[in-house]
């Protein structure tokens, strides 16, 4: 399973934001891109690699 803060680092190197947090829930925006879901529809939608989803 991937720790959260390679999943941060993911996500914000292609461009994602924070967009706001509650508790310990992240929401992240894209400028471009839009979407939300489990770990790997946000990975897919992200456009980021496979190997980086496992």
């Amino acid at each position: 399973m991937p720790k959260v803060r390679d999943a941060i680092r993911l996500v914000e190197r292609d461009g994602w934001f924070l967009a706001r947090t509650k508790g310990s829930h992240r929401q992240y925006k894209h400028p471009i891109k839009s979407g939300s879901g489990t770990w790997n529809s946000i990975l897919k939608q992200a456009g980021l690699a496979r190997e980086a989803r496992e």
